[in-house]
């Protein structure tokens, strides 16, 4: 078995083909980790979410981090770890064209907006969804993977 360092374009490829990444926060110096699907893209993971904890904490402290791993044959894998600041991408003139990109490049899987749009709550009243999207913007990423 040995370990090697992944390039950033090797990075990129395993962020592009995977969803499944593990945001982690950290508000009054507590972490907090959540799964969540993401996509990526412009050197941005795109992110859907309803208000709760972890969009509380990234508006109190946008630095965040998030890990993408991979799975591959026994005991090979393959992971990355993303270090970046939050950003919200609200339904209004000035984040149109990147919330619309970041709908495109969610909206290629299946069921996208899961677990994202669904709570542990009582339905609300209204139609409304304050549904949240958001972008992680990459500061810096670093990626390792273990082979036979």
């Amino acid at each position: 078995m040995w370990i090697r360092t992944l390039s950033d374009l090797d990075c990129i490829r395993l962020l592009e083909s995977n969803r499944l990444g593990r945001l982690a926060c950290v508000n009054d110096g507590r972490p907090y980790v959540v799964p969540v699907f993401c996509a990526y893209g412009s050197n941005r993971l795109y992110a859907f979410s309803m208000p709760g904890k972890k969009i509380d904490w990234m508006r109190a402290n946008p630095m965040v981090s998030v890990p993408v791993e991979q799975q591959e044959a026994g005991r090979e894998w393959r992971s990355v770890i993303v270090d970046g600041r939050y950003e919200e991408l609200p339904d209004c003139i000035g984040h149109k064209v990147e919330r619309d990109h970041a709908w495109t490049l969610l909206s290629k899987h299946a069921c996208w907006w899961e677990p994202g749009a669904l709570k542990l709550v009582t339905p609300p009243v209204s139609d409304h969804s304050p549904h949240v999207f958001f972008c992680i913007h990459i500061e810096q990423m670093s990626g390792r993977e273990a082979r036979e």
